[in-house]
């Protein structure tokens, strides 16, 4: 009798605390096969929360890999205004059509759909503003979320990706999400508007004082010059270079392609950053500064012929992340690692900041000291508590940056 009492009360007690909680189900309406891997379809309604006008329904696509696997990385899909999520699918079908779209195939892969909002692009373009989250986006990460839960995804290595009006999604989504994302990668965004709104970039208003963000997913962008839709480019990389983000950036005059090919004949170090093996629980190097980078064709020399980069050749590789000290390889790209038409350099000399350490963290204006060769010194974190060490030299050869509390030898 006593136990019966209990279990009554603890329904009661689960009702009460759940009766204010928003339940969300997605149901899946059918299963196959797509190219040999499972793939499941999903139909979900909305949230309250989300904030949408009125009631609408959604899908997105589960593709599962080729071998189940345990723990496995995820492979987040936009399209584009020309497709909706199926039709989207259809596309990886072929080789060569909207490469972006093909998952790897040992990756989760999750298609989400943009066609319920019509005139939305991933974000509200005229309704959704500097910090106003869009409905979408809380779409967007809520059936991330879920996902991950569902499918025991590896939650440090999820991964966003759209082209053209899902590039400028998955700039203006993913970068404002670095607690989801570990990199995010952009097939000719179609303008960036999106991230320099929800960035707080110029021209549009500054973000809410006292505001923090994750540390953001390194990004990789590739667009090209004669392609209307990347205006305003040099204002987003040069504010990305001014506040520390991460960011590849790789152009020429491939218009607004889609097909690896023909853009990997313009430029041939679009997709030489091994981005998918990035995680969201390791330190990353940002690089800004750097002598090597190309002179930018916008805005006044779009049909520059001449492909070009930002930060192209630089790598790191994280080597520890304890509570006093942190370090990371860096070097350059060698011929020994890569075939390009590009020249690689012998040396680079560049400002570099570590972001998403995980245990070693200072204070803003904190005393830090640093090696790297026989370089040494002491910095102070900036107001953010970033840690930045300019003029740095870099080569082919690793070499190790070393940071730690005052009072610590370097190891």
């Amino acid at each position: 009798m006593m136990l019966k009492n209990w279990m009554v009360l603890g329904l009661a007690f689960c009702l009460s605390a759940g009766a204010h909680a928003e339940i969300w189900t997605p149901e899946k309406t059918s299963e196959q096969l797509h190219m040999g891997r499972r793939l499941e379809v999903y139909t979900n309604g909305v949230k309250e929360a989300w904030g949408y006008a009125a009631p609408q329904k959604d899908a997105f696509l589960v593709l599962h890999p080729k071998q189940a696997r345990r723990h496995a990385p995820l492979y987040v899909v936009l399209h584009s205004a020309g497709h909706d999520v199926y039709s989207c699918l259809k596309c990886t079908l072929t080789p060569g059509n909207h490469d972006i779209y093909h998952a790897p195939a040992d990756f989760f892969a999750l298609y989400l759909d943009c066609r319920g909002n019509k005139g939305d692009w991933w974000w509200g373009i005229q309704s959704y503003k500097g910090p106003d989250v869009s409905p979408t986006e809380r779409r967007v990460i809520d059936t991330v979320k879920w996902v991950i839960e569902a499918y025991a995804i590896d939650p440090h290595r999820v991964y966003l990706c759209g082209n053209s009006m899902g590039g400028s999604g998955t700039l203006g989504i993913g970068m404002r999400h670095g607690d989801v994302f570990a990199a995010i990668k952009a097939n000719v965004p179609a303008r960036v508007e999106h991230v320099s709104s929800r960035m707080g970039f110029p021209p549009y208003a500054a973000l809410p004082a006292g505001m923090r963000l994750a540390d953001p997913p390194v990004c990789i962008d590739y667009s090209a010059p004669n392609d209307s839709w990347s205006t305003n480019h040099e204002a987003f990389v040069n504010v990305m270079n001014a506040r520390k983000y991460p960011l590849y950036f790789y152009w020429g005059p491939f218009g607004h392609a889609n097909n690896d090919e023909k853009i990997l004949a313009v430029n041939d170090l679009v997709h030489s950053f091994d981005w998918l093996g990035v995680r969201k629980n390791e330190l990353y190097a940002v690089f800004t500064d750097a002598s090597t980078n190309d002179p930018l064709p916008w805005p006044e020399r779009l049909d520059d012929k001449r492909p070009g980069q930002v930060n192209a050749f630089f790598r790191w590789k994280p080597l520890a992340d304890r509570r006093r000290q942190a370090a990371v390889s860096l070097f350059l790209l060698t011929p020994q690692m890569i075939k390009t038409a590009f020249a690689l350099p012998e040396e680079a000399t560049a400002t570099v900041t570590l972001r998403r350490l995980q245990r070693f963290s200072v204070n803003p204006g904190e005393e830090v000291r640093w090696s790297f060769g026989a370089r040494s010194g002491t910095i102070h974190a900036d107001a953010e508590g970033l840690v930045t060490i300019p003029g740095l030299t870099i080569t082919g050869e690793p070499q190790a940056l070393r940071v730690s509390k005052p009072g610590w030898r370097f190891w």
